[in-house]
């Protein structure tokens, strides 16, 4: 923290899991760190609150910037091939996304972490809006990047919303401003607004990936 450069924005790195009764759902994957044991922290997280990183059913990626993507896939230490980090998973992934990051390989995007996935089974690719069995509710979004997308999850008894880097933490929510970092930040600014009135309206639970204080409310 000490070492921090003047002006740079403090940011928490946090993806969720939502537990339903049909699904272990994975919002997003970090930064894809390893902990002093060299096992993925994200793998080391979920063991710690007894859930076993093999049983996760889908992961739902917002987009592939490489604070979100990381943990897509994971490198073996002995022979320095990748594999998914959650192989029994269906990964849920913008087709467009995709093809932009692999195009784009450098400084937001790290084409390796992300370039098995055209290459595995266990990857449904999205367009646009849709439903994913009946009740993980996806939209194309393209604010923040060009093909971002945001997720409600809608099980009957709760509804939980994830914008990604379209609704990255509280602060973002309540101020009008347009954010030079966005691919289109005034479309990002307008759909943060909708988002929070939608969600006043029908009681959302918000994910905040990059809040530092609070990461999960709802607006009252």
């Amino acid at each position: 923290m000490k070492d921090r450069s003047a002006g740079s924005l403090l940011v928490e790195i946090q993806p969720f899991l939502v537990i339903t009764g049909r699904d272990i759902l994975l919002l997003d994957t970090g930064l894809g760190f390893r902990n002093a044991d060299g096992i993925l922290q994200l793998h080391q997280n979920m063991i710690d609150h007894g859930i076993n990183p093999m049983e996760v059913t889908k992961v739902l990626m917002s987009h592939l910037h490489k604070d979100h993507a990381g943990g897509v896939s994971v490198e073996d230490l002995m022979t320095g091939e990748r594999s998914l980090s959650f192989p029994h998973a269906t990964y849920y992934v913008s087709r467009k996304e995709l093809e932009y990051a692999l195009e784009n390989d450098g400084k937001s995007y790290l084409a390796e972490e992300v370039n098995l996935l055209p290459k595995r089974d266990n990857v449904a690719f999205l367009e646009g809006s849709g439903t994913i069995d009946g009740y993980i509710h996806y939209e194309f979004s393209g604010g923040h990047c060009p093909y971002h997308q945001v997720f409600l999850i809608d099980d009957g008894e709760d509804k939980v919303f994830f914008g990604g880097d379209e609704a990255p933490q509280i602060s973002m929510m309540k101020s009008r401003f347009v954010a030079k970092y966005d691919y289109d930040g005034k479309r990002t600014m307008e759909l943060r607004q909708q988002y929070m009135e939608r969600g006043k309206a029908e009681g959302w639970i918000f994910l905040f990936y990059h809040d530092t204080k609070l990461p999960t409310t709802t607006f009252q």
